[in-house]
């Protein structure tokens, strides 16, 4: 489950947040951790982008924005401020969760809800105590440098007006919630309901079903790790636990109350029922209903309906992104893993009008002939890979390309204070007074030493390559992207015909 933290920050030195996400820092004493020689350490895995700051570095682009709108100038003013969004451990194995993918989502997460404002985005492999999870820190400057488009969840015009800083309301901090199950929804990563998590009734009964339940949990799994084999379950849930995690993870995603009961039948086989003004729910499994009131306040009509309406005013975009091809479901499978009567009643349904769209979608691409078909899937297949190829290119050009903007810029704005070190009566204190400075100079010259790089290009020459690269990427994309939305509905439609025939033929053998 991905969850969202904000830390407002007074610090007005700006290079101590880069030092922090750059380097070894001690959990309890926030102190930097030093080599045997003194220096700093670096952290051993870390992936870093800026945006926003032009040819600057992030602090610098920050201090140019505070002296520019004359703002920042009292201890007290909040410089910056910190969003951390951390995965689940879990989305690292069973979803295929990367330290790239995981920065790509911060990145577009910064640029979709911090626009204007000059920003440093890094993500870190693990957490606190060795928990596993990625995660993601977005620091932005409170400062906007440029004014934006106004967009529907901005209520004052210090959202979207140039020169204005940055303000972590709740109505903010709820938008940005929203925002991060959506992209966990999209990237198909563990979430929970960020919004009403906590709006659960547990009754005395069910705590001591709890306890009794995790008791025994632990003693059987004390037993299998005894013999050395893993435990497959560590907590304990309840039939309402169970319930509960489930109908949240349908509700946040659904747009109307038919959406909401069709993807809990859909997805859990859970049947819910209005009565007298009251929700009821059926897990599959049961004969009887479990009423709302007995789950948490979250669950009854009034708290559902309004999530439904919210969902909808603040999902457009989604109910506008053609839909995809479905799959027909196996029905006789679905029966045997325990789904109820009310699931299969809306699963051939669902068939019938999965089986129509395949039948209208090859008769538009004239691909009713099996062997028509397949040699379009190959075509298919072939350009995705090529355009995907390119792509992959490209975006690794476009990353080295940024990067070496970056410390060419960082070398720069920091040459003076390096040439004036060797001439300083005391070393020592100018150093120290020009700490951020010298480290971001010995920083670049270490890079271009790395690369080999003894003559500088031009920063407008590099900026003009990167759009260029840019450019040529999102033909590319353009081309993947429409490959691999007709392959996977052409692939789908295969499936779909096989299966129907399949279970023509089965049904008359039966007969």
């Amino acid at each position: 489950m991905a969850t969202l933290k904000h830390i407002a920050s007074k610090n007005s030195d700006y290079t101590a947040i880069e030092a922090y996400l750059v380097y070894q820092h001690d959990e309890f004493s926030g102190k930097v951790i030093l080599d045997e020689q003194g220096r700093p350490m670096l952290r051993d895995s870390y992936l870093i982008d800026t945006l926003e700051c032009g040819d600057f570095s992030f602090a610098t682009a920050c201090l140019l924005a505070n002296r520019k709108y004359n703002k920042n100038n009292h201890p007290e003013d909040i410089k910056s401020h910190q969003y951390i969004i951390s995965f689940d451990p879990r989305d690292v194995t069973e979803n295929g969760l990367t330290m790239e993918k995981a920065q790509a989502l911060g990145l577009q997460f910064c640029k979709d809800n911090f626009p204007g404002h000059p920003a440093i985005v890094c993500t870190h492999p693990d957490g606190h105590n060795r928990s596993g999870n990625i995660h993601v820190h977005i620091v932005i400057g409170s400062i906007r440098t440029r004014e934006v488009e106004r967009k529907p969840y901005m209520q004052k015009p210090r959202d979207w007006r140039e020169g204005m800083k940055h303000s972590s309301t709740a109505q903010t901090m709820r938008h940005l919630r929203v925002e991060v199950m959506e992209l966990c929804e999209g990237a198909e990563l563990y979430q929970i309901d960020l919004l009403n998590g906590s709006k659960e009734r547990v009754s005395e009964a069910e705590y001591w079903v709890r306890r009794r339940g995790q008791l025994k949990l632990d003693r059987e799994n004390a037993s299998l790790t005894v013999v050395g084999q893993q435990p497959k379950q560590k907590k304990f849930e309840t039939v309402k636990d169970t319930l509960r995690k489930q109908i949240s993870s349908v509700l946040y995603r659904a747009t109307s109350f038919e959406d909401f009961s069709d993807k809990l039948i859909q997805q859990y086989g859970i049947a819910v029922k209005e009565s007298r003004g009251q929700l009821s729910y059926l897990p599959a499994g049961r004969t009887k209903f479990i009423r709302a009131k007995k789950l948490g306040d979250k669950f009854d009509k009034a708290a559902v309906l309004a999530t439904l309406q919210a969902n909808a005013e603040r999902k457009p975009k989604v109910q506008s992104k053609p839909t995809n091809l479905a799959k027909l479901i196996d029905i006789q499978a679905k029966l045997t893993e325990g789904k109820g009567i009310g699931y299969e009643c809306w699963a051939k349904k669902f068939n019938l009008k999965a089986m129509s769209q395949t039948l209208i979608l090859l008769q538009e691409k004239d691909l009713l002939n099996e062997d028509d078909l397949n040699q379009r899937i190959a075509e298919l297949e072939t350009k995705y890979h090529d355009s995907l190829t390119v792509v992959k290119d490209l975006e690794g050009r476009m990353k080295a390309n940024n990067e070496l903007r970056y410390h060419i810029a960082a070398y720069t704005s920091t040459k003076n204070v390096a040439q004036q070190l060797k001439t300083a009566k005391r070393p020592a204190a100018f150093e120290e007074q020009h700490r951020a400075e010298l480290t971001a100079y010995r920083a670049a010259a270490a890079y271009f030493k790395a690369n080999n790089i003894t003559k500088l290009p031009s920063p407008k020459k590099l900026e003009a390559e990167y759009a260029q690269l840019a450019s040529e990427k999102a033909k590319f994309y353009e081309q993947y992207k429409e490959a691999k939305e007709e392959l996977l509905k052409l692939k789908t439609a295969k499936q779909n015909v096989a299966s129907f025939f399949r279970e023509e033929e089965q049904a008359q053998q039966e007969r």
